[in-house]
């Protein structure tokens, strides 16, 4: 079954059975108000240069975009949190993919803008064997044009549902990342970029191989 397979079997569960109408309602017209406000398409893409960064793994270590590039090609998973179950199955997605990315010379992490303690629930949680570093306030995933705000609708739903992002994220700003994916060049150089403004849908990660293929001949060559 593909990662969109299973985003869309959670999916029609949860709006079909388990969140009320008037919440699904918001969450749609929360999603559609993203993607008309042009955000995805301001994103950095293919051709742009990946903002330097600095961050924190799960474990509190600082982790450098110049020290990861310096191994080779870069893939770059922007997620929401812990909290989100569509999060956690495109996370689950990639681990399965990361061993052939890792042979054709790539490092692998994930982005989010929770706090290393919550990462490393996530790591956790979905049996993870690369890294995912804290963004605190997301400055990263703004760095790329990737963060928002949720508007106080979606805000009042996720409250109810349990979920504190200022807790989670330790930031009071109620901002998130776009999903994003994206494979980076040991130049620095984004040689593929897929953002979504939808966060139940995520592009199959065997779609990066193709990239890192192209990347590791250029080498080769």
């Amino acid at each position: 079954m593909s990662l969109q397979d299973r985003l869309d079997a959670f999916k029609a569960d949860f709006e079909g059975t388990k969140a009320p109408p008037e919440v699904v309602a918001i969450m749609h017209r929360a999603t559609a108000e993203l993607a008309a406000s042009g955000q995805v398409q301001r994103a950095l893409g293919v051709g742009a240069k990946l903002p330097a960064f600095n961050l924190s793994d799960s474990e509190d270590r600082a982790v450098s975009s110049a020290d990861l590039l310096a191994k080779g090609p870069l893939v770059i998973t922007f997620y929401r949190g812990v909290w989100c179950p569509y999060c956690n199955l495109d996370l689950q997605a990639i681990e399965e993919a990361a061993g052939q990315m890792r042979e054709l010379g790539a490092s692998v992490i994930a982005i989010s803008p929770q706090t290393p303690v919550n990462s490393a629930k996530s790591r956790a949680q979905n049996k993870l064997s690369f890294p995912i570093l804290s963004d605190r306030n997301g400055d990263v995933a703004a760095s790329l044009g990737l963060r928002f705000r949720l508007p106080d609708d979606l805000k009042a739903v996720y409250s109810k549902f349990g979920i504190d992002l200022p807790t989670v994220n330790g930031d009071p700003g109620w901002t998130l990342p776009m999903p994003a994916r994206y494979v980076i060049g040991r130049d620095g150089v984004i040689a593929y970029a897929e953002v979504n403004a939808d966060y139940t849908r995520r592009p199959d990660p065997s779609e990066l191989l193709p990239t890192l293929r192209r990347l590791q001949q250029a080498k080769a060559a």
